[in-house]
């Protein structure tokens, strides 16, 4: 018997794809879980050899904004409201 591969002139599969091998779904748990697909552009990625480095990069790149940026406005109301607190202190002061 031959196992010659049968053709559908509907098919839009080449006759030169195979897929004897393949698994129905391999990845569809991963996939369900969430993914963040990144294009990089040529340049950017010739810079990394792998997802690891460009990940490594990132972290890197976030731990430095997070120690220079200011601090966040309700942070930086809180000095605002003490020095309130001493200022009224001080009006207290100065009435007596």
């Amino acid at each position: 018997m031959s196992q010659r591969r049968r053709t559908n002139s509907t098919d839009d599969i080449l006759p030169e794809y195979d897929f004897t091998g393949a698994v129905r779904g391999k990845y569809d748990d991963r996939y369900r879980q969430g993914t963040n697909v990144v294009l990089l552009d040529p340049d950017v990625a010739a810079v990394f050899r792998d997802s690891t480095a460009v990940n490594d990069a990132l972290r890197l790149l976030v731990s430095l904004a997070e120690s220079k940026a200011p601090p966040r406005r309700a942070e930086a109301h809180k000095p605002h409201q003490a020095n309130k607190a001493s200022h009224r202190t001080r009006q207290k002061a100065a009435r007596r």
